[in-house]
């Protein structure tokens, strides 16, 4: 690798919060699954979409609108960074070029000099290439760190990939249904890391 990730690295380049030390790599889709990508123009015509239940209205959503995947990432680390105040992050925080490090050893390496990794599948995030990078992931760090990984997934996504998952590699999986109780999630999950890097059942990172 011509950079070369570290926990230094990575608290360099975020902002401060409480425990600046503890770093929580949150994973997921940064796009939605938009039906005005797949549809062909004629297609499209002929869908009144306002006639269409909100869920599937949601798959139309504008091309141009901020996409609700991404955006809901953000909310989640933004409320991670508050309360607890641990160190939230994406992949696009910290800045390091896919040239210089591809981006499957870049996640790799961020779950790895993390205290906490979540993979978060939300029902219309277009989630086949995060169950890829999730997979690299497990494969290179699940016995180091299979007790700092976690899966939370909306509860209407169904995935062979995170059922194989589960067996293969004994990953946690929780499932949510309203963002106020994925978060809540999220915060349990990482007090728990933190309490058991307190009592030494899990190694302190630092």
């Amino acid at each position: 690798m011509s950079v070369e990730i570290t926990r230094d690295l990575i608290v360099d380049r975020l902002g401060q919060v409480t425990y600046d030390r503890f770093l929580f790599y949150l994973m997921g889709p940064y796009k939605s699954f938009n039906l005005n990508y797949v549809l062909s123009e004629e297609e499209r015509d002929e869908i009144d979409i306002e006639d269409l239940p909100g869920p599937l209205r949601r798959l139309f959503q504008n091309k141009d609108d901020i996409d609700s995947a991404q955006a809901l990432l953000r909310r989640i680390q933004g409320l991670l960074r508050v309360r607890p105040g641990i160190n939230a992050f994406l992949a696009l925080d910290i800045d390091v070029d896919t040239d210089d490090v591809d981006a499957a050893t870049q996640s790799i390496e961020y779950t790895r000099c993390s205290n906490a990794t979540a993979f978060v599948l939300p029902f219309l995030g277009h989630n086949f290439g995060v169950g890829e990078e999730a997979g690299s992931i497990l494969e290179a760090l699940s016995e180091t760190h299979g007790d700092r990984l976690v899966f939370v997934h909306e509860d209407n996504v169904t995935s062979a990939m995170i059922r194989s998952a589960r067996v293969r590699w004994d990953l946690r999986v929780e499932t949510y249904e309203t963002e106020a109780e994925l978060v809540d999630k999220l915060r349990f999950f990482a007090g728990g890391v933190m309490q058991r890097e307190r009592r030494g059942e899990l190694d302190r990172l630092d």
